[in-house]
């Protein structure tokens, strides 16, 4: 089995997954948070930043692209190209309202002949392998079927599918139902994504689809840095270990980011995740989300790791 590590917008940056193939790997491919190119760029500084090459090293990486223009996309595919990038990823999937809006992620869904002509136009005049990451549709699982069919007309270099329909959010169930007829249907690789936080989720989903290679995991990892490993069965969550890791990110955004304030914006959102490995953890999570200076985070940080076991 392969595991894919999500891309998570604003948090799965190049300090991130530097610090989590340090401490734990066992992701064979990370993901990039989406480049969105425009009509005047392609990158931001940020964006950039992210994705070149000094900051990605010995690490395998897929940038992911977001857009619904051809020229945009092509024109980004070009320079990550000669970034050395041989794979970029089509979002077809991001469900935020302010990206649906402008017809982009799972957006395009909803436009099949429009992404249709987008994909003839990219898939005739780009140089690199495209992997697409989708949803099942806008609305309703039933959308699948047309869009699976524009999918087999392309040679995708793999079809990763979070079964749920943008209305879904990250809420109800994904449909496996509808996963499992892509499986039998696709002419392309294809990757289940989606809820697997444990063994025993993988476990179900491998019972079900015995013929599954390749999984992609995001909220999960967030939530346990070590999940890759414990899916592999070389390890399990350290309380050492995740300190290690905890302490790379914090000192890698101290030396990109200025003033407490923006070091801990960061900081305190990957504790939303991070909380749900401690015990009892409620207090100390209060006085992180509370903190207003890295001395008094730090002072938290220690005493949580000290004080409270892992789940």
């Amino acid at each position: 089995m392969k595991y894919y590590f999500a891309p998570l917008e604003g948090i799965t940056g190049y300090i991130y997954r530097n610090a989590h193939m340090a401490v734990f790997g066992g992701a064979d491919c990370y993901y990039t948070p989406f480049v969105s190119p425009s009509k005047n760029k392609n990158f931001t500084p940020r964006e950039k930043r992210d994705i070149l090459p000094e900051n990605n090293r010995g690490m395998t990486v897929v940038p992911q692209i977001l857009t619904n223009q051809a020229e945009y996309f092509l024109r980004a595919a070009k320079e990550l190209k000669e970034y050395g990038y041989e794979e970029v990823n089509l979002n077809l999937g991001c469900p935020s309202g302010t990206v649906v809006s402008k017809g982009k992620g799972a957006g395009f869904l909803e436009e099949p002949e429009k992404l249709q002509r987008f994909l003839e136009e990219i898939f005739e005049k780009t140089e690199v392998d495209i992997s697409i990451k989708t949803r099942l549709g806008m609305d309703a699982p039933e959308e699948f079927e047309a869009l699976l069919k524009i999918y087999n007309e392309y040679p995708l270099k793999e079809l990763i599918i979070h079964p749920r329909v943008r209305a879904d959010y990250y809420k109800n169930e994904p449909d496996l139902e509808m996963f499992g007829r892509a499986l039998e249907v696709s002419k392309n690789p294809v990757c289940y994504n989606g809820d697997i936080e444990n063994v025993k989720d993988m476990e179900k989903l491998q019972k079900r689809f015995s013929q599954l290679e390749t999984v992609m995991c995001g909220r999960g990892v967030l939530k346990n840095p070590a999940l890759f490993l414990e899916l592999k069965g070389e390890g399990k969550l350290q309380k050492p270990e995740f300190l290690e890791f905890h302490n790379r990110v914090y000192k890698g955004y101290q030396e990109v980011m200025s003033g407490d304030k923006n070091i801990l914006f960061k900081m305190k959102e990957l504790w939303g995740y991070w909380g749900e490995a401690f015990q009892d953890s409620s207090k100390y999570l209060k006085k992180i989300r509370k903190a207003e200076y890295c001395l008094e985070y730090e002072a938290v940080v220690r005493s949580l790791f000290s004080e409270r076991e892992l789940i």
